[in-house]
C-alpha cells in the first residue's frame, strides 16, 4: 500500500510539470502528462479507503472518475488540435480538489 501511496504523490507532481510543460511547448510533456494521469488512475483504483459508509465509497468512486478525466485529458492532447484537453483536465482536477477535502472530512466523522 505503501508503494500506491508513494506512485499517487509523485504522478501528481509528473502530472503537473507536464501540464506546465505543455504550456510552454515542451514537444515531451504530452507523454509525461499522460504517462503520470496512468499511473494516477491506477493509484486511485487501488488505494481502497478504510471505514466511512455511503458517502466515502461515493467520493471515492468521484475520485476514479475524475483520474479517468485526466487519462482522457492527456489521449485528447494527443488527437486534438487545439486546447480542448484543458476541458477534461479542468473537470478531473475539479473533482479531484473536492474529494480531496472531502474525503478526510467524512472519514473524521466516524471518529
Amino acid at each position: 500500500m505503501k508503494f500506491w501511496a508513494f506512485t499517487n504523490k509523485l504522478s501528481w507532481v509528473a502530472l503537473l510539470a507536464g501540464a506546465a510543460g505543455k504550456l510552454f511547448y515542451w514537444e515531451e510533456a504530452s507523454w509525461l502528462y499522460l504517462g503520470a494521469a496512468v499511473l494516477l488512475a491506477v493509484s486511485q483504483f487501488v488505494i481502497r479507503e478504510k471505514g466511512g459508509g455511503f458517502v466515502v465509497r461515493r467520493l471515492v468512486m468521484q475520485q476514479q472518475i475524475a483520474g479517468l478525466a485526466l487519462v482522457a485529458a492527456g489521449v485528447m492532447m494527443f488527437t486534438m488540435v487545439r486546447n480542448e484537453w484543458m476541458v477534461a483536465m479542468f473537470i478531473g482536477a475539479l473533482l479531484e480538489l473536492y474529494t480531496a477535502f472531502r474525503i478526510p472530512q467524512e472519514l473524521g466523522k466516524d471518529k
